[in-house]
């Protein structure tokens, strides 16, 4: 598959199959979450990989109680050390783990797994029970596996209504 293929199929995965992952292609989806960029190349950003149940049960409760996050057979958290702010005032956490988050995700594609960027969750409760240092942020997370659905179709616009050239012409 190509990383093009991998961007036109990949969908938000909602159910999927009990089995677990395979180890070699979760390495694969690690390795690509590691080569992603970094501000400064900081490689400040940490990957918790979570597939113990009770732990899920904690992780998906931290999520409010998102169904998606009780139904995959693991799930991975991103991090990055909070303390960092890049030059145009973002906070190099978020970049930093957006990017990698999205590396993951299109490799996770490739590889046959499916995924769920997750936002929507609570940081105290979450790195309570995963144990993550107070100067870090969880930035988004995935649930991981074997899709049980094709996922939804995704409504974009068309590229034309979201590129402007030379300056902002919308």
């Amino acid at each position: 598959m190509t990383v093009y293929e991998a961007i036109e199929t990949r969908k938000s995965i909602r159910e999927y199959e009990k089995r677990p992952v395979d180890r070699e292609a979760l390495a694969r989806v690690l390795e690509a979450g590691r080569l992603a960029p970094t501000a400064r190349c900081s490689n400040a950003t940490r990957f918790v990989v979570v597939d113990d149940p009770e732990l899920l049960k904690k992780v998906q409760a931290a999520c409010m109680g998102q169904p998606v996050m009780g139904k995959a057979p693991m799930a991975l958290i991103v991090c990055s050390d909070s303390t960092r702010v890049m030059g145009c005032d973002q906070r190099a956490s978020t970049i930093d783990c957006s990017i990698a988050l999205s590396f993951m995700m299109l490799a996770a594609t490739a590889e046959g797994l499916g995924t769920c960027w997750i936002g929507g969750f609570e940081q105290p409760p979450l790195k309570e029970a995963l144990g993550i240092p107070e100067e870090y942020d969880v930035v988004a997370l995935t649930p991981l596996g074997y899709p049980a659905e094709e996922g939804r179709p995704r409504d974009r616009k068309p590229l034309a209504e979201m590129v402007s050239e030379n300056g902002w012409n919308f």
